[in-house]
């Protein structure tokens, strides 16, 4: 009995001394690479579009949530259905509001130009549905603690359709998700 533990402490105190030997020291940070394989790939930068039309529909909110691979941003359209959600999500060099053609200062390393097929007010008595502002930060959406987010501009609602800008850290993978009234679009942390 006092040989096999004899036996094994050597073994353990063998081991240990070898094992840190072996080991050089940058194999720390291999544990990186597996956390981000678990994170979503296949989504591209390049720009999203799908026609589509929500007569009678329209926005009513604009919200953000962070994940562990992407943060996301959601346009509320209650009444909508997936298949009449429209949309047009590209990176864009500036903001330019629709229609006045002025420039909206967005803050971040690149610009997502978000464009519901949606107005953002009442089309029977064109009361306001949102309360966002040409130009402003977008009411209610803190961005404190994101990985990706750095900003969001109201850019309008005119002629059935609203802009929003997006300001992200970079040129970062993106994807749009249709939901039952919502639009979705995940932007990832990271390539």
């Amino acid at each position: 009995m006092v040989r096999s533990k004899t036996v094994w402490a050597t073994a353990l105190l063998l081991t240990a001394t070898l094992g840190a030997a072996a080991v050089p020291a940058v194999a720390a940070p291999a544990a990186a690479p597996l956390a981000a394989a678990a994170c979503p790939t296949g989504w591209s930068s390049l720009g999203k579009t799908r026609s589509g039309s929500t007569s009678g529909e329209y926005i009513t909110n604009v919200r953000t949530g962070r994940h562990a691979c992407y943060d996301r941003f959601v346009v509320d359209v209650p009444d909508a259905t997936a298949a009449q959600l429209g949309y047009s999500v590209r990176y864009v060099n500036r903001l330019i509001g629709d229609p006045s053609g002025e420039v909206i200062p967005v803050r971040g390393g690149a610009i997502l130009e978000i464009v519901v097929r949606a107005p953002a007010y009442d089309p029977d008595t064109g009361a306001a549905t949102y309360s966002g502002r040409t130009g402003r930060r977008l009411p209610g959406v803190n961005l404190t603690g994101y990985r990706t987010f750095r900003d969001t501009r109201f850019g309008g609602s005119f002629e059935g359709q609203t802009q929003f800008g997006l300001g992200v850290r970079a040129r970062l993978p993106f994807r749009v998700l249709q939901r039952d009234g919502h639009l979705v679009v995940d932007v990832a942390h990271t390539w």
